[in-house]
């Protein structure tokens, strides 16, 4: 499958989940989308709305997930779904909801990542195009801070730093060749903290969180029965919603992310902060493997 032509997913498909905030029950569909349409999500419940496209500049809440919003009308928590289109290289696609946000499934990206899959993906009688770091962005300071840097290829570097001995410090490299993504972060799931969860609820948030679908870590341990599924399984998931967030820039991004305990919030002003400055970045049709660079690689270090 050639890498210069856009993607669409060949059939549609369809799936069923809870929204880990609103606690909703939710069904989702994907379907092909035209050439140069880019990700639009689509709420079927709201009489009359729009497709709303999933770029940086319809973000509209970035309160413990990105959610897109357009005249009145939203979609939450689509990162991680963002992630698996990012990934698997979807550039074109319809998501249909009936509900107000994205269905968490089990809190990672694996089960788009199937979806897709098994939709299968097809090429479209058009160029793809990237968009070409040309000189380095950061916003945030020297406690919490996101960049981004020209290079030959996209690559991710983040590193976290939590007050509980299970997460810790964390860091980890990687760079999005072919298949890494599925094979590295996909089924990395979101995580959250026991004594956070009667806060969330009393916002409003969390209400479909559970040990079925987020990472659960009460102190010294955790309480998810069959633990983690990687080693570094929390910063593999701040890495997955990077890039999940950085999709929101309406193209594959040739460029190297660094995130240093950055959140949604920080990654859409690191978009925003990249596209206002129109030196900083331009369209290219050549993509990372046509470019000579180093061989795809894929390491982790934890402290």
């Amino acid at each position: 499958m050639s890498i210069s032509s856009q993607k669409t997913l060949g059939n549609s498909i369809h799936c069923v989940g809870i929204g880990l905030h609103s606690g909703a029950k939710i069904n989702m569909t994907l379907r092909p989308a035209d050439p140069g349409t880019g990700v639009r999500f689509l709420r079927t419940d709201v009489p009359g709305s729009d497709p709303i496209p999933a770029r940086f500049d319809t973000v509209s809440d970035t309160t413990l997930c990105t959610t897109i919003g357009q005249d009145g009308c939203k979609v939450a928590t689509i990162e991680h779904l963002m992630a698996a289109f990012a990934g698997c290289g979807v550039d074109n696609v319809l998501v249909e909801l009936d509900g107000p946000e994205v269905p968490v499934m089990d809190g990672s990206s694996a089960p788009f990542v199937f979806l897709i899959e098994c939709a299968d993906l097809v090429e479209q009688d058009a160029a793809k195009r990237w968009i070409k770091v040309l000189k380095p962005v950061k916003v945030g300071g020297t406690d919490k801070s996101a960049s981004l840097v020209p290079s030959e290829g996209f690559s991710v570097s983040f590193s976290i730093d939590f007050d509980n001995e299970v997460v810790a410090k964390q860091s980890y490299f990687l760079d999005m060749q072919d298949g890494v993504f599925k094979a590295e972060v996909a089924r990395a799931r979101t995580f959250g903290f026991i004594s956070e969860v009667d806060k969330l609820r009393q916002l409003g948030l969390a209400r479909g969180g559970s040990l079925d679908n987020v990472v659960i870590v009460d102190n010294n341990k955790i309480l998810n029965e069959d633990g983690l599924r990687y080693g570094n399984e929390f910063v593999r998931h701040k890495i997955l919603d990077s890039i999940g967030d950085l999709y929101l820039s309406g193209a594959p991004i040739i460029g190297h992310f660094t995130g240093e305990r950055s959140g949604h919030a920080m990654n859409n002003a690191l978009l925003c902060a990249l596209f206002e400055d129109e030196t900083a970045w331009c369209y290219s049709e050549h993509g990372p493997d046509q470019f000579a660079g180093e061989p795809a690689m894929a390491t982790a270090a934890t402290a």
